[in-house]
């Protein structure tokens, strides 16, 4: 019953803005650091930002600092991502996924996060 769905993905214009949702139930997100990884056609799997528990410390790779934001409403047990000035190398899916840890999270690896939700697909295309 534990649950991780991604939404808000979709085709965007080069420039765009998309803002993605990751809605847990089952479990409370404000225990959980909260990751957000993309995979491309052909590439590995890739963290790119994250929010912790506790002080809610967030961290962003180079790629998408200044474009991206991590942030929770913990009314609606809700992550979201709001992304900003699209690129096509943005295109991939992108998934969520939570985890209990101890520290921050900008050191976490994919085996660091117990529950992950179906991805959605971000197309950043003229």
């Amino acid at each position: 019953q534990v649950q991780l769905v991604e939404s808000g993905g979709g085709l965007v214009q080069p420039g765009g803005s998309l803002r993605l949702s990751c809605a847990a139930s089952g479990f409370t997100l404000d225990r959980y650091a909260i990751g957000w990884f993309r995979q491309a056609p052909g590439k590995e799997r890739e963290g790119f930002s994250c929010i912790s528990s506790g002080d809610g410390s967030t961290y962003y790779a180079d790629s998408v600092k200044g474009r991206f934001t991590i942030s929770r409403d913990n009314a609606k047990n809700t992550v979201y991502l709001q992304m900003n000035s699209l690129k096509p190398e943005d295109t991939a899916v992108y998934y969520c996924g939570a985890g209990i840890m101890h520290n921050y999270c900008s050191g976490a690896g994919l085996y660091e996060y117990d529950y992950w939700g179906q991805g959605t697909q971000v197309t950043v295309s003229s």
